[in-house]
């Protein structure tokens, strides 16, 4: 029988960690673990301190409107559409990481936030989790990308962004579940 309860207090025991690689955004540990189920194994984990992932709508017209960014991303090597993000910085809440990222990627403020929920992108080996928030009452501003962003922002109808998810415009992760979760949340 599987009691949800026990299975989501349930904890992997650290028997020994390597820190392997110490970088400014991630860090590699080896992890010897004894995890809940009794298997003794070792694990690669990436660690992250976290990010705040910012769902701004702009709901004062009868279709609500979702502000995307577009940027270059290195990693993937392609220009791609998505949600403001960022990391956590120490000391830092989720919350007061998402408005730092919002104001700083978009030049907008919001004065309505709501958390919405939380996911990790690939928990297999990836520990970073992702707090999305629910940004409405947007004004605009100046933007304060940081040296190396260079982002052009643009608002879209919800049905349109829903659009670009299904056939394949929108590649992001995070907007993905984003504008999933509210074209089925309102």
């Amino acid at each position: 029988m599987n009691n949800t309860k026990t299975a989501a207090a349930a904890k992997a025991k650290v028997l020994n960690s390597k820190t392997v690689y110490e970088g400014k955004v991630i860090s590699v540990v080896l992890d010897e673990v004894l995890e809940p189920s009794g298997v003794r194994t070792v694990r690669e984990v990436v660690r992250h301190q976290g990010s705040a992932v910012v769902l701004p709508v702009d709901d004062t017209q009868s279709e609500p409107r979702i502000l995307l960014e577009e940027q270059f991303r290195y990693a993937a090597n392609e220009t791609l559409w998505e949600v403001p993000a960022g990391r956590v910085d120490s000391g830092e809440s989720s919350l007061e990481a998402a408005k730092r990222e919002l104001l700083e990627e978009t030049g907008f403020t919001a004065t309505r936030w709501k958390h919405a929920f939380y996911f990790f992108a690939s928990p297999g080996f990836l520990a970073e989790r992702m707090d999305v928030f629910l940004a409405r009452g947007l004004k605009a501003g100046e933007a304060q990308p940081e040296d190396d962003e260079r982002i052009k922002v643009k608002f879209f109808p919800l049905s349109t962004a829903l659009r670009m998810c299904l056939n394949g415009k929108i590649h992001d992760a995070k907007t993905l579940a984003a504008v999933f979760w509210y074209a089925h949340s309102r």
